[in-house]
């Protein structure tokens, strides 16, 4: 059910880029103001952000989602986002209040902004999952049709 992605139309389409386009900015900013200051064991949580969001834009640009039939995309991206505007939140409010060092600030400020444009991209895989699933529910009333006239057969 979740293997086929919803084309959304072009304005969403143009939205959920842009967000990406964004989160990838700014988790890349914000692993190098981590490098650079004292807060350097937070340096893993840009990093892996960045490489998720590079992983998905991969993913769905060359339609590698679509050879994958098991797994579904859209929600993975929607939990993806869902994670790391948590933890970018939770290693931002430590990366301004424990750190005295500028990076340290710049980092956690960068990580705020990070934080509301990942809320963002999942308020809009949200929309998108919702039209999704409510249209995969359609599709599975029709099997249920099947089934009770197969159960009529049975019973004869």
């Amino acid at each position: 059910m979740c293997s086929d992605m919803l084309c959304p139309s072009p304005v969403e389409a143009s939205k959920l880029r842009q967000a990406r386009s964004t989160c990838r900015a700014l988790s890349f900013i914000s692993f190098v103001c981590f490098a650079a200051s004292e807060a350097a064991a937070f340096v893993t949580v840009p990093l892996l952000a960045f490489l998720a969001t590079i992983f998905f834009l991969f993913a769905y640009s060359t339609k590698f989602n679509e050879r994958f039939k098991g797994f579904c995309f859209p929600l993975m991206d929607f939990i993806r986002c869902v994670i790391a505007s948590i933890i970018f939140f939770i290693i931002s409010i430590m990366a301004v209040s424990k750190y005295p060092d500028g990076s340290s600030k710049a980092a956690g400020i960068f990580g705020f902004i990070a934080t509301i444009v990942y809320a963002l991209d999942f308020y809009l895989i949200f929309n998108e999952l919702t039209v999704f699933l409510k249209q995969g529910g359609e599709s599975n009333e029709e099997p249920s049709g099947q089934r009770e006239d197969n159960s009529d057969s049975d019973s004869d």
